[in-house]
């Protein structure tokens, strides 16, 4: 059968300012009608009877790794976007750690083409500096006039304060924004997890909080210095929340980031040594995760992003020489739901912003809505069901979750992008 429009029957709606229950009829890539009983053209309408679903406007996640070009065994594009699909994801931002690194147009539109089939907007952020080397600037407006949304180096630091202090500058002058990783690579001295009791009792060097609050404040004192934006990347401790809620009282153009593994998980999760639970930043005590939680509840911290990065599950075996990153696009609602909504930490409309308004706004994209007219981009949302994390059954090629045989509550069940259904458990 040939569909010719999507009906959306009896589902909660739940936007800015918006929650109803109400019909959603899509056409032609749109949504086209908002109202009650609302009956379908003809036979060639798919009706989905959606009662005791919840519709919200299409996830974005502006921090990704999809490991393509250069790693492709880990992660690759369509696999990536097939996860950010399964996720409630159509659009993602991805970092330029790639081989080669996206410094240059022809990377840019590799991205962008081979995304291009796949239902998820893959935005490409470029390089800060030349291959990530951090020594020379990269060209700002080739890179946006080519599709970078933003400007990286995750994944290390812009060591030299004076080359990240230009950085900005030119950043302003294109309006693109800089997402640095906060980490002081002389403080980290090679840890391989947080700095504390449970790495003594390990016997491994750990990632003292100093390396990240560091370059945070660092960051911070460099954009108000030439009145620039910054993002701050991964938030996990206590010390940078404070520094961000500050330096944002005192009016400095400053956003960040954090992921649900540093608001729901302590340090106390490596004490089986399973690399599966390091990444960098790395997992916290208790007194940074409720510092990431009051962050998020008072507004310091703007959005909630996967951090997701991918790898090999033979390059997880050993914990001591094992990468760092954890995937997420998949899991990251269903956390977010979990810890935030089903405790009544924070209402939905809180996490719509969250996790769809707030990372396009600070990409300068268009923010999605479930309102008449606007482009059919909707995740549809059992807040309620119930299940259990099975890395196995994950799209993504690779299975390294932190969130492995836990039970969440509340999960994405059919993701629309342009009025296609690129999702679906109904």
């Amino acid at each position: 059968m040939r569909i010719t429009g999507i009906l959306i029957k009896n589902v909660d709606i739940v936007d800015i300012g918006v929650h109803k229950t109400a019909d959603i009829y899509i056409k032609n890539g749109l949504i086209c009608e908002i109202a009650e009983n609302i009956s379908p053209e003809n036979n060639d309408v798919k009706v989905i009877d959606a009662k005791g679903l919840t519709a919200m406007p299409a996830l974005m996640d502006m921090h990704v790794h999809f490991r393509d070009p250069g790693f492709t065994y880990k992660e690759d594009i369509v696999t990536g976007a097939s996860a950010a699909a399964a996720g409630g994801f159509t659009a993602v931002a991805c970092m330029p750690n790639t081989k080669p690194a996206i410094d240059n147009v022809d990377t840019i539109n590799y991205i962008t083409t081979k995304a291009r089939n796949t239902g998820v907007r893959v935005y490409p952020v470029g390089c800060i500096t030349k291959k990530m080397k951090g020594d020379e600037l990269c060209d700002y407006k080739m890179l946006k006039r080519a599709g970078a949304v933003a400007l990286s180096d995750d994944g290390k630091p812009v060591k030299n304060a004076e080359i990240m202090r230009r950085a900005l500058e030119k950043a302003d002058e294109n309006d693109m924004l800089v997402i640095s990783h906060c980490e002081d690579l002389k403080i980290i001295n090679k840890g391989i997890m947080h700095k504390g009791a449970v790495s003594e009792l390990l016997g491994v060097p750990g990632m003292d909080r100093a390396s990240e609050d560091t370059i945070t404040a660092r960051e911070i004192i460099l954009a108000n210095s030439v009145n620039s934006r910054v993002h701050i990347a991964h938030v996990s401790t206590a010390g940078s929340i404070d520094i961000i809620r500050y330096a944002k009282h005192k009016g400095v153009k400053v956003t960040c980031e954090t992921c649900p593994h540093y608001f729901m998980l302590t340090h106390e999760k490596l004490m089986t040594r399973d690399a599966d639970y390091r990444m960098n930043p790395p997992l916290r005590e208790e007194s940074d995760r409720e510092a990431v939680l009051q962050g998020i509840i008072d507004g310091t911290v703007d959005c909630i992003v996967t951090d997701h990065a991918p790898h090999a599950p033979e390059e997880k075996e050993n914990f001591r020489e094992a990468p760092n990153g954890v995937v997420g696009l998949e899991t990251s609602l269903a956390a977010v739901l979990t810890a935030l909504y089903h405790t009544d930490t924070v209402p939905l409309e809180r996490i719509v912003e969250l996790m769809s308004v707030n990372p396009r706004k600070l990409l300068n994209l268009p923010v999605e809505k479930i309102k008449t007219g606007f482009p059919a981009n909707i995740v549809l949302a059992d807040l309620n069901k119930e299940w259990i994390v099975d890395p196995s059954k994950l799209h993504s090629k690779s299975h390294n979750t932190v969130f492995k045989g836990m039970t969440l509550k509340g999960k994405p069940v059919m993701t629309i992008s342009n009025g296609n259904i690129i999702y679906s458990e109904i």
